[in-house]
């Protein structure tokens, strides 16, 4: 932490699906380094084709008072990213109530899975609506504030499913490979602006998106109703370092840095986060 009270002192943050999370963590590590943070989530909205529940609105609230306690604003606003009005309303109300916009972490990201035959059109256009076309409307609805100020940091959360073939997730692969794709491609528009665009491509994080009975079923077909302990060996031969999960302040921890200026010759690149995956590809 530096004298002026942190790596981001002075700074304004957007994160998305904030709620619960990684998104909620996200907000936190960048309030612990000084950001005024505004957080959104989807609020009583659901997907139909997951099976899992999404947050509620008193997670949210909880995600501003965690971020309240370390003394730093926080706004919440209630969004869907899918919906272009609704994330340009939110990016609109950063502005409005903290000044300006210096950070955004497209975070907000849905996981279902499923034989590549047995995805239905539903399936996939929910995917591809939520972690794909939302992080670019998110995106642009942003850059176009940091590049009237010359400044921005752009963090996208991808997935290490973006970066290899996934067995059963083929529509959230695709949806976080072209996440990927974005990022690059906006990094080139704007290197003369002052913004950098970076993804962060985490292994399995510990959050509700893996803790629930559906996901569990996928690692352990030939256990009823198998338990967090049950398959936690099983998520853990994915990596090359024994690791079931993360915590998903790990994850939060090279956002930061890519949102600081620690990280202003960084743009256009993945960072990821693979407890050792990563070291598996060319």
């Amino acid at each position: 932490m530096s004298e002026n009270g942190g790596r981001l002192a002075g700074r304004t943050a957007l994160v998305t699906g904030a709620a619960r999370g990684q998104g909620r963590a996200h907000a936190l590590a960048l309030a612990a380094e000084g950001a005024d943070v505004v957080v959104s989530d989807i609020g009583a909205g659901q997907v139909a084709t997951l099976q899992y529940a999404l947050p509620d609105p008193a997670e949210l609230d909880e995600t501003v008072r965690l971020v309240e306690q370390l003394g730093r604003r926080c706004v919440a606003v209630t969004a869907d990213i899918r919906d272009s009005g609704q994330i340009a309303a939110a990016v609109d109300r950063a502005v409005e109530e903290l000044g300006h916009l210096d950070v955004v972490v497209a975070n907000a990201g849905i996981c279902g899975f499923g034989a590549f035959w047995e995805i239905t059109d539903d399936m996939w256009d929910d995917m591809i609506a939520v972690d794909l076309t939302g992080a670019f409307k998110t995106m642009r609805a942003a850059v176009p504030h940091m590049m009237e100020r010359n400044y921005g940091r752009i963090v996208v959360v991808s997935s290490m499913a973006g970066r290899r073939g996934s067995p059963h997730l083929a529509h959230y692969s695709a949806a976080k490979w072209g996440v990927i794709g974005l990022v690059k491609t906006l990094a080139l528009e704007v290197a003369r602006n002052g913004v950098t665009v970076n993804a962060v491509c985490p292994a399995t994080v510990d959050t509700p998106m893996v803790h629930n009975e559906a996901f569990y079923g996928l690692f352990a077909p030939d256990i009823a109703n198998p338990t967090r302990e049950e398959v936690a060996p099983r998520y853990a031969r994915l990596n090359p370092q024994p690791v079931s999960w993360m915590d998903p302040s790990e994850v939060a921890n090279a956002i930061v840095f890519l949102a600081s200026d620690d990280a202003r010759y960084i743009t256009g690149t993945t960072v990821e986060v693979s407890c050792g995956s990563a070291a598996t590809m060319p």
